[in-house]
């Protein structure tokens, strides 16, 4: 159950949640997200989501090699999206690295800050559909915790300055 948004009030501010995940399409929610926060006084919280296979106990070495190899992986996509969104609106976004399924931890991170007031997704134009994340959410949509926002792969970034 997500807890009551309390962004407004004082000594809160709001933010947009951006997942950074391995399509092409995520520098979009990151620009998008970056030019709302500068234009309302809000932040910006960046998750990636890895997902680590079942661990069984004879293969755990393995697993916690596999599990700090992620977390390189995710700390590295983290680095470049967090540049991509101090270069675009001199912002330092909060950064969170979850482990599980992706709409799970995403419903997850909301729950654990109430100065998040919105979801930021991007849909990729291409013959495959609009990815991986926008997939899977639209089952979720109705019953989702906050506003989500789908940016379009194919808007400019002076389309989205337009629209921030």
């Amino acid at each position: 159950m997500s807890s009551q948004r309390r962004s407004y009030e004082s000594g809160h501010k709001p933010k947009c949640l951006v997942v950074v995940d391995d399509t092409a399409e995520w520098d979009r929610a990151v620009y998008y997200a970056s030019r709302w926060a500068v234009r309302v006084g809000g932040g910006v919280v960046m998750l990636r989501v890895i997902e680590i296979p079942d661990q069984n106990q004879q293969w755990l070495g393995v697993a916690d090699v596999m599990r700090a190899e992620a977390i390189e992986i995710a700390e590295r996509a983290l680095d470049r999206a967090s540049g991509r969104a101090n270069g675009v609106a001199g912002i330092t976004p909060e950064r969170v690295i979850r482990e599980g399924e992706t709409i799970a931890q995403v419903r997850k991170a909301i729950d654990a800050d109430v100065d998040i007031t919105t979801l930021v997704l991007a849909a990729s134009d291409g013959p495959e559909g609009p990815g991986p994340i926008v997939t899977a959410m639209v089952r979720h949509l109705g019953s989702f915790p906050v506003p989500v926002v789908v940016v379009a792969s194919s808007l400019t970034d002076d389309d989205i300055d337009a629209l921030t």
